[in-house]
Order: C-alpha cells, then structure tokens, then sequence
C-alpha cells in the first residue's frame, strides 16, 4: 500500500515557504522504559504548537520500537510522528513517516545506501510517507554515538564551505530535505556559520538538531536559517524546556510576520 498523503512534507515546505520556523521533539526508543511516567509528562502535547514527533537513535538495544510509537501517536492526537533511523531494524507501519536518510557527510557506504537498499522494500510494504533526506554530520571535536555506530569523520563546524558543497551534491542528487546533525548529546551544536551556508545553496527545508539546550542557540539557528529543530537530549534532562522552546517558536513566528 503506498501512502498519497503527504502531509510531513507540505508540513516542512510550508514551514520553508511561509518563513515560519517549527520544533520536534526527538524521543530515543531506548531511553524510554516507563510508558506511564511518559504519558504523565507529555499528556499535554497535543494541545501544544509542537510541529513533529521524531523517533529513532544512534543504537537499538530494546525491542520497544513498535510499542514506543504506538504510546507517542497515543499521546500525538494530529502532530504527526516521523521515523528518525539509527539503521534499517527501526521500522513500524505505526508511524507517519520516515526520513530516508543517506550518510553523505560521510564515506561508510552502509549508511551512504546499504541500509537504505535493506529497508527500501519493508517500507513501500509499509506505506510510510517517505522522506529523502542528506543527512550531514557536523561536529567539531566529540565523538558522539552517530560518529561511533556509523564510523564516518563529521564535517567540522569551522569548514562551513564543505558542509555547503556536501549539501549542494545532496540536491544534484535529488534529495529534498536535509538534517544537519551536531550528534545526540553533543555539547556544541551545529554552528549559525555552517547553517547559513547551507542555506545560500539548499532550495530545500533545512533539519537542524543536536546540542540545542538553551533559547539563544534555538534563535542562532532560525535565525541562520534552519526551518525545523531537533530538541531530544536537552528534554531527556529537562522536559521543560520543550514547553519553553514551544513559544519562544510562537514568538518568533508572530514577530516575523509582523509588518
């Protein structure tokens, strides 16, 4: 079955296009262990302005997966909840969608096309709403678990120039959004330099995530010209900062249009 409705992607283009800005919040699989305390925490976000659900991580040790999207629509209503892939074994027809993603910061050809070629056949089964997307690994000096799972050197924040004809070969390619990534955890996130880069050549929506934890880098980063960011790491260690995150979004949004 493949699925027309194509509502995560008008949803980013229209956030690109209006020059809105939008959140997700980013939820590891493996992380999650109380399903309760989950719903207890997060029963309020389907009333919010909260634009996506990710779901996905680095590694995959519990075999949750299914259960864990189920609990995320359940508490969802209408924000639609997308797939973020570690590897090809995080799959559900649960979700909304899933973002394709290709490596190509990177030369390891498993997560250039290896997992792609692997899964590409359980998803048009499934009919996920799919998403190519280049996925660039943009990091200075840590070593994050993207970097250790999928072995690639990430692009460093201080050669934007690279980052910029990385996701320029994505576009000649045909990919259609693109997830600029400092890494789960990472202390820095993806620098304003290297999403202003990106942003001069990339006709495309603009993912930005990791390293997000306060309000001025959520401003640096919209304000480069990401259109959706990525908070995962930062509400594992306070949930509140999502509610914060979420209108600050609103703030600027008005601002923007105010004439």
């Amino acid at each position: 079955m493949i699925n027309h409705q194509k509502k995560v992607s008008k949803l980013l283009r229209s956030l690109q296009s209006s020059g809105n800005k939008g959140v997700a919040w980013l939820v590891d699989p493996d992380k999650i262990s109380d399903f309760n305390k989950l719903r207890a925490d997060f029963s309020w976000i389907r009333q919010s302005n909260l634009d996506l659900i990710f779901v996905g991580g680095s590694q995959f040790d519990r075999n949750n997966f299914d259960e864990v999207v189920l609990v995320l629509k359940e508490l969802a209503g209408e924000i639609p909840v997308v797939i973020f892939p570690g590897s090809h074994y995080q799959l559900t027809q649960h979700a909304d969608a899933i973002l394709f993603l290709s490596l190509i910061s990177g030369r390891n050809p498993e997560f250039l096309i290896g997992h792609q070629v692997s899964a590409a056949p359980i998803i048009q089964k499934m009919g996920l709403e799919v998403l190519p997307t280049g996925y660039l690994l943009i990091n200075e000096h840590e070593i994050t678990s993207v970097q250790y799972i999928s072995q690639t050197t990430p692009i460093p924040n201080s050669k934007p120039n690279l980052a910029k004809a990385t996701a320029l070969a994505g576009q000649f390619l045909g990919m259609t959004f693109f997830f600029l990534d400092a890494g789960s955890g990472s202390s820095s996130p993806v620098s304003p330099e290297v999403i202003q880069a990106v942003r001069e050549v990339v006709a495309h929506p603009i993912i930005v995530g990791g390293g997000i934890d306060s309000i001025p880098k959520l401003k640096n980063a919209f304000l480069a010209g990401a259109d959706l960011l990525v908070l995962g790491n930062s509400i594992e260690k306070d949930p509140d900062f999502l509610v914060e995150a979420l209108a600050f979004k609103a703030t600027m949004n008005r601002s923007l249009h105010v004439n």
